[in-house]
């Protein structure tokens, strides 16, 4: 009697007791109320199995001596309505089976290749053994008109051979008619047949040494975890102490910026002068970042100092201070007008040392929030008002001497102070300056109005030019 009949006949069912059915019944319709979770679990239970004879194969090596491989296979029967689930670790007793199986019924859906593979990959994707899942695939086959007349019925042979129709050749010789009789006519079928396809090729890797894992498996795993298929960005993060390491020796500080992305803060004006002078800034652009550098004020005796935040100090030579004294005298005024013209806007207005190419920027106060803070503090939806108006309202604007808009419009200022077009000039300076530095608008409209406005001027056309442009075409 072969193996396979005997085990059906020798097979027993057992069913719970009824106190344990009603504790099944509670534990599944309260903890596992999600269907999918069961092959998790089975799944899990057989990574145990594996696990099991792994360890014991640890003192017993005669336990792997046959060298079998250690995986898991998952067989889907979809006209028989079952998943099989087959590991090669340590089973179950028959104590075991008793008390601790069941089945779910009416889930035929996870017999479906598709479903399988969803669940394995939502819950058992970093199972540290192969799961293997037996699936029926069809494949072309070439076989000769002999082979295929065998399959099929008679019906269908006497159907062919009246359909096709006779040809005959005219004109060949002997030796082509002794060729075309020798060689057979084949022709294509599909057949099905089982494959086996590996579910969790990614395996979990860290677990294992960072110096034998390569970049194709980096970007791989990169591709399993995010359902990208874009190669991963190249990023390189450093620490605070490799920062040390390539600090200048005339260097007394740990410059830093936070912001939303990298691009943002790398094309910030904060970091104009600190890059010039071959200082590093380190770019911080997690929302945690912000909480972490409050909180940090120094490390291995060197001060965090952000470029964003007034006081910012560089080292300088003597010509250097010399110039920066002549540009505060020079600009004094504009300064004192500007902060007149943008009153609580501002707490004061100064000459920078920061900047290169831009032509101001907002700055807060020691104290006071960094734009991304701010960014950070208004989408908290319990945040305290009465404190955010207090904190958002330490802003500074500094201006750059050497740009030849802030130098023209000093001149301007100082032939007259009260022009209306200088008025206009700072407050555009100082909103465009305020969404360069990560600030954002409290009246956007305006501000779109206002340069509108300056391009009319620009193009020369003022309020009159431009109720003639209604009326005639210039």
């Amino acid at each position: 009697m072969p193996e396979e009949m005997r085990q059906e006949e020798e097979a027993e069912t057992f069913a719970f007791q009824a106190e344990i059915a009603q504790l099944m019944s509670l534990i599944i319709n309260t903890f596992y109320s999600n269907k999918e979770i069961f092959l998790r679990e089975l799944i899990s239970n057989a990574s145990d199995a594996l696990d099991k004879i792994r360890y014991e194969s640890l003192t017993d090596p005669t336990k792997l001596d046959n060298g079998k491989e250690l995986k898991i296979d998952i067989i889907p029967n979809v006209e028989e309505r079952t998943l099989t689930l087959i590991d090669t670790g340590i089973g179950m007793t028959k104590a075991d089976l008793i008390n601790n199986l069941g089945t779910i019924e009416d889930q035929t859906e996870y017999v479906e290749e598709k479903r399988v593979k969803e669940v394995v990959k939502k819950h058992s994707q970093f199972i540290g053994y192969p799961i293997t899942l037996f699936v029926e695939k069809e494949r072309e086959k070439e076989i000769s008109d002999d082979e295929a007349e065998e399959k099929e019925e008679k019906a269908e042979e006497k159907a062919e051979a009246e359909d096709k129709p006779k040809i005959e050749d005219v004109g060949s010789d002997d030796e082509e008619d002794s060729k075309d009789k020798d060689k057979k006519k084949t022709k294509k079928i599909k057949e099905k047949y089982i494959d086996q396809e590996e579910l969790n090729k990614t395996k979990p890797i860290w677990t294992r040494n960072p110096d034998d894992i390569t970049m194709e498996e980096y970007g791989e795993f990169y591709k399993s975890l995010t359902n990208d298929w874009e190669d991963h960005l190249a990023v390189k993060l450093t620490s605070l102490t490799e920062y040390l390491t390539r600090m200048k020796d005339n260097q007394k500080s740990i410059y830093y910026i936070t912001g939303e992305s990298k691009d943002q803060v790398a094309n910030s004006a904060f970091v104009e002068r600190v890059r010039k002078r071959g200082f590093e800034v380190l770019y911080m652009t997690e929302p945690i970042d912000e909480y972490c550098v409050q909180q940090l004020k120094e490390f291995d005796g060197k001060t965090l100092v952000s470029v964003t935040k007034e006081g910012l100090e560089l080292p300088e030579d003597e010509e250097e201070k010399k110039k920066m004294e002549e540009d505060k005298t020079r600009f004094e005024n504009l300064c004192k007008l500007m902060k007149e013209i943008l009153d609580k806007k501002v707490e004061k207005v100064t000459v920078s040392n920061r900047l290169v190419s831009s032509p101001c920027c907002i700055v807060t106060s020691t104290y006071g929030w960094t734009a991304n803070m701010e960014r950070i503090m208004k989408a908290q939806a319990l945040r305290d008002n009465s404190t955010m108006g207090y904190m958002m309202a330490k802003k500074h604007l500094e201006i750059n001497p050497d740009h030849p808009i802030v130098e023209t419009l000093r001149q301007k200022a100082d032939l007259d102070k009260n022009d209306k077009a200088v008025k206009d000039l700072v407050i555009l300076l100082f909103e465009t300056a305020l969404l360069s530095s990560g600030f954002s608008l409290d009246d956007p409209q305006t501000h779109s109005n206002r340069i509108y406005r300056m391009i009319k001027l620009g193009l020369g056309k003022d309020a009159h030019s431009e109720l003639l442009g209604g009326r005639k075409r210039l």
